[in-house]
């Protein structure tokens, strides 16, 4: 699909679809760029990648599509730094899971007169609580949904490429525009990390020695509080204004739990608990 190909801070994600687009021929050619110079070494000779770069810039050069996987707040700055060196006609996404100021800035960055590029985001809803190129897997996009967030502005050949890329890497596309997305993830991301990090950090007050009584329902609940707390607290400075709205809906609910409790009313505990087990039944399973 492309001849080459550049992922700048291949971490979980970004090894990943290094591997994946490898694995699945996407890509003709693939450089990685990491910032330490030890991660630089540990890269070279890896079967999926054919050439590290030492600098985003080098990087950047001749390739069709960049995909930037660095932390939320260093994608905007990164594809300024980048924009003057990339080929005419070269196409910028991402991997953050926060879109609307990201791609508003990736739009500007790239805007300038002598930038011939164009910005698409995306946001792989894929992953786990570990981090680190390590972790990487090439199977890690299957039947996953990645969500491809143009603006009204965003060239549509673009957002097509973007979009058949991931599909090529045998993930579901889902193409919405960024604040759609950030309401979304919102909900549906963001939400789950506070109530899984918050209940442990609640029970942490605790006797610790609970935790070794627990069962598969805290474990399964919970398994996300491993994720790393910098890089959340950074995507929650980002997305703060919906993760608030999604807090304060769910805090509605609990309360909701709290007074049918208080009031011996069983009938809306059950009522309570019939939703929830008819929202997660139909759930998909994972691949």
């Amino acid at each position: 699909m492309f001849d080459q190909i550049a992922i700048l801070a291949p971490g979980l994600l970004g090894a990943s679809v290094a591997r994946a687009a490898r694995h699945y021929g996407a890509a003709k050619r693939i450089t990685l760029c990491a910032r330490r110079p030890e991660t630089r070494l540990q890269l070279k000779g890896q079967p999926w990648c054919d050439h590290v770069a030492d600098t985003p810039t080098e990087a950047v050069r001749d390739a069709q599509l960049v995909i930037i996987c660095t932390p939320v707040d260093q994608i905007g700055p990164l594809t300024h730094q980048i924009a003057p060196h990339l080929s005419a006609g070269a196409i910028v996404t991402d991997v953050g899971s926060v879109k609307s100021e990201i791609c508003r800035l990736g739009e500007k960055a790239l805007a300038a007169p002598a930038s011939l590029a164009t910005f698409v985001g995306s946001h792989p809803m894929a992953g786990s609580q570990h981090t680190g190129w390590e972790h990487s897997r090439a199977d890690l996009f299957v039947g996953r949904v990645v969500f491809v967030t143009p603006l009204s502005t965003t060239d549509v050949k673009a957002t097509e490429k973007v979009a058949a890329f991931w599909t090529a890497l045998a993930a579901d596309v889902a193409t919405v525009e960024p604040d759609a997305h950030d309401e979304i993830v919102a909900h549906i991301s963001h939400l789950p990390q506070i109530l899984a990090s918050t209940l442990c950090a609640s029970l942490a007050k605790k006797d610790v020695r609970w935790r070794n009584f627990g069962g598969g329902g805290l474990r399964d609940t919970t398994r996300i509080a491993s994720s790393d707390p910098k890089l959340w607290k950074t995507i929650l400075e980002q997305n703060r204004d919906e993760v608030l709205r999604a807090v304060r809906a769910y805090q509605e609910e609990l309360h909701g739990m709290e007074r049918a409790l208080a009031n011996r009313d069983w009938f809306e505990v059950q009522a309570i608990l019939e939703r929830g087990k008819a929202y997660r039944d139909p759930f998909r399973p994972i691949p």
